[in-house]
């Protein structure tokens, strides 16, 4: 295992020279597919746009909100019970602003410059960045292509798992799409409860499963909420992104401390956000379902459509993006991308951004219609890049 304090992130600058070098190619007149941002294009329900507006044109809702509405609290109290048969109290549950936010700042509730904080490698950078800026060290656990990219808890030594404060968790998985089942959760209760560690599920992406399988909930599993919490946003399974709500869940004595401290730094969701976000969770659920048939489309479009050409690109298994090796002659994924970008416009993110063990893949967000997956798969046939 690599263990890392604050400094010593893997270099995000790769960002900023994408951005950098898709503005020069817009300018040039190229025309770019950007696979780089999981941004959904889907539209949002009406029903959640309408409840949104009916709710800024009351002057009562631009006070501070400090706390979930009634509405609020019923309605993800609900949507658990239907959706993951997990019953959740008031305290159970606190609203906030992203998933991304949640995770940033949760280990400032428990955590601080002696403790050590358990993230994955390849992960979604805030796994590593959020604890860090506790001024903890943080220990990347290793997931590896033979292994589904499934957390192994062999690879976690006796004396850091003796060590750990928490760990950090996510499937279905950004960036290798990987999804995990029961039995891999029943193991992780076990596994933290052992050990006295508490776990951070992030579940953003249960509703986005591509492999035919129902997404589950870490709080599912018996014992889930003595270990620790989930979080799990409205943004890619309601196509809100902008509107930053999810939810930390589970352990009320986590959640309670996680309050107190965002309590000094926040005054609460804004009232119409969280009239949008009952909408979206009481309401119509088509939405759900359309989302994953949209993905499937693409997703199908996209490696199968590579594979065809050469480019031997697994199918993802959950989230909406896709994660592919790099073809052989390419000796980093930033040589790779860059050069992809130039010869075809297509955008795609260096599997070194999500860590050393993301080295030698890329990760594309299908964010783009079929069609244009085709365009792509096209554009990079015609390019020669995956046969030279």
């Amino acid at each position: 295992m690599k263990f890392i304090k604050a400094g010593e992130i893997a270099d995000s600058n790769i960002f900023n020279k994408l951005d950098e070098r898709k503005k020069s190619l817009l300018e040039g007149g190229m025309d770019v597919i950007n696979l780089s941002i999981g941004t959904p294009d889907f539209q949002p329900g009406r029903h959640v746009m309408e409840a949104v507006s009916r709710a800024a044109l009351d002057p009562d809702m631009y006070k501070y909100s400090l706390n979930e509405t009634r509405e609020l609290l019923d309605a993800v109290e609900n949507w658990y019970k239907r959706r993951y048969d997990v019953t959740l109290a008031d305290d159970e549950i606190m609203a906030v602003c992203g998933s991304q936010e949640g995770i940033a700042h949760v280990g400032f509730a428990f955590a601080g410059p002696n403790d050590l904080i358990l993230a994955p490698d390849p992960g979604y950078p805030i796994f590593s960045f959020g604890p860090m800026m506790t001024g903890a060290t943080v220990g990347l656990y290793p997931l590896y292509a033979e292994k589904n990219w499934q957390l192994d808890f062999n690879d976690i030594p006796e004396d850091v798992a003796e060590r750990a404060k928490a760990i950090v968790v996510s499937y279905p998985n950004n960036p290798t799409t990987a999804v995990a089942d029961r039995k891999f959760y029943e193991k992780l209760v076990l596994w933290a409860r052992e050990h006295n560690i508490i776990v951070l599920h992030d579940n953003a992406y249960s509703d986005i499963m591509l492999n035919g399988e129902k997404g589950l909930s870490f709080l599912s599993i018996p014992g889930a909420k003595e270990v620790g919490i989930e979080f799990n946003s409205l943004s890619k399974t309601y196509n809100l992104t902008g509107m930053r709500v999810s939810f930390a869940l589970g352990n009320r004595e986590v959640i309670s401390r996680f309050r107190a401290f965002r309590s000094q730094i926040d005054y609460g969701m804004f009232y119409p956000i969280m009239a949008g976000a009952a909408a979206a969770l009481n309401g119509p659920q088509d939405v759900v379902e359309s989302n994953r048939t949209g993905y499937m489309a693409r997703r199908d479009a996209l490696c199968g459509g590579l594979r065809s050409i050469g480019w031997n690109v697994p199918d993802a298994q959950g989230t909406m993006f896709v994660w592919a090796k790099i073809p052989e002659r390419f000796a980093s994924s930033v040589d790779f991308a860059i050069e992809l970008m130039e010869k075809t416009g297509v955008i795609v993110v260096p599997g070194s951004a999500f860590g050393a063990q993301g080295e030698g893949y890329v990760r594309m967000a299908l964010v783009v219609p079929p069609e244009r997956m085709a365009e792509a798969v096209r554009r990079i046939d015609e390019s020669g890049i995956v046969k030279e």
